[in-house]
């Protein structure tokens, strides 16, 4: 369960995002111009301590890019060149936010949603001292059996990231995790999966996407 605060965060995350996605290798779309948030959906950090959401975003007449971030209350030790930018949110104070791809916490949420046929976390809200459920903006599922061992979550230094056309491809220990950031008309897990023969995928769906789409691949050694 994933509990959302009703606060005020500067930058705010279409800010945030509208200045650093331009500058990525994967970035499809308009650079001068403010993004736009489609949905999001976000997992459990079973420690409690870290905020996992991925936003789906589009930057003018470009494709969907999909985009993993974090949320930490203190610098990740090792994870500089994936640092964000810090955000001050009224409620939890200073986050430091990072490029998910980079962060264990994700990593080994989102191996074992695909692993163990997990889905995304239940949102709720305090509103009026009482928990209200919220309705998520994108619905995600692993195609893994569910119930099956997770995965442990991967050391901070093993993590080797690697740019593809239109994907980031991770290797940590015995995962390979390959995030499609460019949701086009071109599947580019579907180009990458002959590399796993091996695999799970994390596919969701939201208002613009109403079928199955291909998100994740996730592969064990």
């Amino acid at each position: 369960m994933a509990l959302l605060h009703k606060a005020d965060i500067t930058p705010t995350k279409i800010d945030l995002l509208t200045s650093w996605a331009p500058a990525q290798p994967w970035f499809v779309g308009e650079a001068d111009v403010s993004v736009t948030n489609l949905a999001a959906y976000r997992f459990d950090d079973p420690e409690g301590q870290v905020g996992i959401e991925t936003i789906l975003i589009t930057a003018g007449d470009g494709p969907v890019l999909q985009v993993p971030v974090t949320y930490r209350d203190a610098p990740l030790a090792g994870a500089e060149t994936s640092l964000i930018t810090t955000m001050q949110h009224s409620v939890l104070g200073e986050r430091w936010v990072y490029d998910a791809t980079g962060d264990p916490a994700y990593l080994a949420a989102v191996a074992n949603a695909a692993l163990a046929g997990g889905r995304q976390a239940e949102l709720t809200i305090e509103i009026d001292g009482q928990l209200v459920v919220r309705e998520p903006t994108a619905v995600v599922a692993g195609s893994g059996t569910p119930g099956s061992a997770g995965v442990t979550p991967p050391a901070v230094a093993e993590i080797n990231i690697h740019q593809e056309p239109g994907a980031t491809i991770v290797t940590a220990g015995s995962l390979r995790i390959v995030v499609a950031r460019v949701l086009g008309d071109e599947d580019v897990l579907a180009n990458l999966a002959a590399d796993a023969a091996t695999h799970e995928v994390l596919a969701g769906t939201w208002a613009e996407q109403p079928t199955l789409r291909a998100l994740v691949l996730v592969a064990v050694a």
